[in-house]
């Protein structure tokens, strides 16, 4: 009696250059907001110009070589900054939260699953 083969599984897929590097990315953000309080939120500030600083709501990326960062500048435009990761210089910035009645914005819970903070960035769990 012959028996039924199963499927091979495919091979994973190799992470691409920008892949690691967002990765890496949401691990720094993370710990960068651990340490924020209940004031302040995290930006970025942009270096080679006069664009100043960005308000982050996410980051992306685009295989096999492209880091996006989007998110609104001081003047709350909205911004996105596009960079090839060898290029790739980030500076994260404590800022002052915007509004006095909502918690402060984390994204570092959003930007990857397995985050077990809490609500707050401060790695509490609530």
């Amino acid at each position: 009696m012959a028996t039924a083969k199963k499927p091979a599984k495919a091979a994973a897929k190799p992470k691409s250059p920008a892949e690691w590097a967002h990765d890496r990315l949401i691990l720094y953000i993370r710990n960068f907001e651990s340490q924020l309080d209940a004031t302040q939120e995290v930006a970025m500030g942009l270096a080679g110009d006069e664009t100043g600083v960005l308000r982050i709501e996410g980051i992306g990326f685009f295989d096999p070589d492209i880091i996006t960062f989007y998110g609104r500048d001081e003047g709350g435009a909205r911004t996105q900054l596009i960079q090839h990761f060898s290029q790739l210089s980030v500076t994260l910035r404590a800022i002052p939260k915007e509004g006095d009645t909502e918690p402060p914005r984390r994204i570092g819970f959003q930007l990857h699953a397995g985050w077990t903070g809490g609500d707050s960035g401060d790695g509490s769990a609530s």
